[in-house]
């Protein structure tokens, strides 16, 4: 038999929340540096990161939210969360949406993502969902063609989000994009 990779998607459980947080900030230093900021990504509290991911794996808002990691072997590599969007017609399908997923910029390109992607959908379907939705920051290329191989597209609607202070002691502000896939 061929050798097959140790590779796997499961829920996150307590003790996670230090590795998803350290995946979640390295990858933001890596992919949004320029966007960010130095200030904004040297202002990021580890710890909070930690306990705010802790709450969610252990006492999520609600049904439907969800808390996913990648292990490549016994390593965590990658993180998603998804949370459910009411639908505004009680008659029609509620949709979710991906709140994050990030992969460990060590462990890109290994299809940890789109394990993350896939298994996130399963979920948001399993909870009755008939669409899916994440937000990506504006110029973020890599993200942007990642989603669209997974067959989501642009929708045209867009937020701005203050981040913090910026070099000059204004608001930054990032641009995001809503990105969308019926599923």
């Amino acid at each position: 038999m061929p050798p097959t990779a140790d590779v796997s998607v499961r829920p996150a459980v307590p003790g996670d929340e230090t590795r998803i947080a350290h995946i979640q900030l390295a990858a933001w230093r890596t992919a949004h540096a320029d966007v960010l900021g130095e200030v904004v990504l040297g202002s990021l509290d580890e710890d909070a990161f930690v306990a705010q991911w802790a709450q969610a794996v252990t006492a999520p808002p609600g049904p439907g939210y969800h808390v996913l990691v990648a292990c490549d072997g016994p390593h965590l590599v990658g993180f998603a969360s998804v949370a459910p969007i009411p639908a505004p017609d009680p008659t029609d399908a509620p949709a979710g949406v991906v709140l994050a997923l990030e992969v460990d910029p060590q462990a890109q390109r290994g299809g940890h993502g789109s394990r993350l992607l896939a298994a996130a959908v399963d979920l948001l379907r399993a909870d009755g969902a008939d669409q899916v939705q994440t937000w990506v920051i504006e110029g973020d290329a890599a993200r942007e063609q990642f989603l669209e191989g997974a067959g989501l597209g642009p929708d045209g609607l867009t937020r701005r989000l203050a981040t913090g202070p910026g070099p000059d002691e204004e608001a930054h502000v990032v641009v995001e994009r809503r990105w969308y896939a019926g599923i």
